[in-house]
């Protein structure tokens, strides 16, 4: 007994060595997986809806993270509040439709309008066939102040990216609208159609109104039934048209058609808020460091079901609630005397998945001089693993870390190997990865006004955007380690002597 005694002695002195020489593995023992548990319990919780911009959902899960914050003692910078109002417009469609001859033709039947911009009242034009849209297949057309209409791949969600090119040149020559004729069955059309007018219907949001009359006019997407109707010949003659070597001057001989179109949308105000909890720092105030995630998600799925709501566990519960549980965690250390020497904003943002509006309403609109402002970790789906570490859970994807300083890098790098000990994996971390994910969450708005920036990550997997992706799939025991990781790179952050130096553009 006596050598057991000792030698718990000794273990209890080296962990008490350790907590005082690294306080940051002792305040990092907070963020525990019980906490996360219950606090997303509530944030992915049926009753929040699926936390929709601008929603009752999205405002319940705003007044919980309010409270949240106000009871770790962070203070509300925003006169007093932890609110950060943001008003969104949301566009949806009205009355829409294409005119060919006798026939009219409307939104989501034979023909479909992607875009904002109200034509404010009919517009007649001449509508010119340009094929494939290449800048060969203008050599021998006049379009300017005329529609254009090109062939396209088949519909699908991913057709945009295919169409920025053409649609593109076709403005630059100066064509007033642009109509986009899919290849393709014409059941296919209406399928895609249907499913469209579930998407729009409810109005897409924008950070700013909507200009009519802005250069992006939108695009009209015409079926088989309206392009025939539109130039008088068959979807044959025109496929064989557009295949052709553009030596062969086909398409000159195809006769451009008549058409009117026009294009109503409803415009309403969107009231919605990012929530900002702000804890001061000590000798080292004046710079702060942003801790982010968005509380936002997708809503419910139309229509009725067993299941429609997109409850957003991972997407970004997950990030949500790590960012709680790393504010309670700092908020102890204050407490104790260790606070942060740097402030630090502790900032959930609305509208990520609209397209980055809370963060970049921030970024135009800081709080906080951009300019004082040292980095922005954010945290975007953490809570999950993807396809490719099915084997290996103790993984997290790391993007952006080394875009603008290589202390950054460091630091994260470094904190990991001395914490929790997580595989980084870079895959995303090409700006020239196909699925782009530098740009595409909350960091991004700090990035590109040259604020280091951190994102972690937990891939891809089958339940991303589904009704599936609820609170039973997450692994709170790889959360928790992930948010600490987060936490630890924010710790070093804060306290460290000199500012972290950007380095690289």
């Amino acid at each position: 007994m006596k050598k057991l005694s000792s030698l718990l002695l000794f273990v209890l002195t080296v962990q008490f060595s350790w907590s005082q020489e690294n306080p940051a593995a002792k305040y990092a023992s907070l963020i525990t997986t019980a906490d996360l548990k219950e606090n997303l319990s509530i944030l992915a919780s049926d009753a929040l809806e699926g936390r929709k911009t601008g929603t009752r959902g999205q405002k319940m899960a705003a007044a919980f993270i309010s409270f949240y914050f106000e009871q770790l003692g962070l203070s509300g910078p925003v006169n007093g509040s932890h609110y950060m109002p943001v008003d969104l417009f949301s566009v949806a469609p009205a009355d829409i439709y294409v005119k060919a001859g006798v026939s009219k033709y409307a939104n989501f039947n034979e023909i479909m309008y992607y875009g904002s911009a109200d034509s404010n009242g009919e517009v007649s034009a001449d509508i010119v066939f340009v094929g494939k849209g290449r800048e060969e297949d203008y050599a021998n057309l006049i379009v300017k102040d005329k529609a254009v209409a090109l062939q396209s791949d088949p519909l699908s969600f991913s057709i945009m990216s295919g169409l920025r090119k053409p649609v593109a040149l076709a403005r630059e020559k100066g064509a007033k609208m642009v109509f986009i004729i899919p290849a393709g069955k014409p059941d296919e059309f209406k399928t895609f159609a249907a499913q469209m007018q579930g998407f729009l219907s409810g109005g897409n949001l924008t950070l700013n109104r909507p200009d009519p009359t802005s250069p992006n006019k939108g695009i009209f997407f015409l079926n088989q039934t309206a392009t025939e109707k539109v130039f008088n010949t068959t979807s044959a003659k025109l496929a064989t048209a557009a295949a052709a070597d553009p030596s062969k001057k086909l398409l000159a001989k195809v006769k451009p058609g008549k058409i009117t179109y026009q294009v109503a949308m409803n415009i309403t105000t969107v009231k919605s808020e990012n929530i900002l909890g702000y804890m001061e720092g000590t000798d080292k105030k004046d710079e702060l460091v942003v801790i982010t995630a968005h509380f936002d998600h997708i809503g419910k799925n139309p229509g009725e079901g067993k299941d429609v709501i997109n409850n957003g566990a991972d997407d970004d519960g997950s990030g949500t609630v790590s960012v709680l549980q790393i504010a309670k965690a700092f908020a102890q250390a204050k407490k104790d005397g260790k606070g942060p020497r740097r402030s630090i904003l502790f900032m959930t943002v609305t509208g990520e998945e609209q397209g980055l509006f809370g963060s970049e309403y921030y970024s135009e609109h800081p709080v906080f001089p951009l300019a004082n402002t040292v980095v922005d970790i954010n945290i975007d789906m953490i809570g999950r693993r993807d396809p490719e570490h099915k084997d290996k859970p103790d993984y997290v994807y790391v993007i952006g870390a080394d875009k603008l300083s290589s202390e950054l890098q460091e630091i994260n790098e470094r904190t990991n190997r001395e914490n929790e000990k997580l595989e980084f994996d870079y895959t995303y971390n090409d700006e020239n990865h196909p699925t782009n994910l530098y740009k595409r969450s909350d960091h991004w708005n700090f990035a590109k006004k040259g604020i280091p920036i951190v994102f972690f990550f937990d891939g891809i997997h089958e339940d991303y955007h589904q009704v599936s992706d609820e609170i039973g799939k997450i692994e709170f025991d790889l959360l928790a380690k992930r948010a600490k990781t987060a936490f630890h790179t924010a710790w070093e952050v804060a306290n460290r002597e000199g500012r972290l130096v950007v380095d690289k553009k």
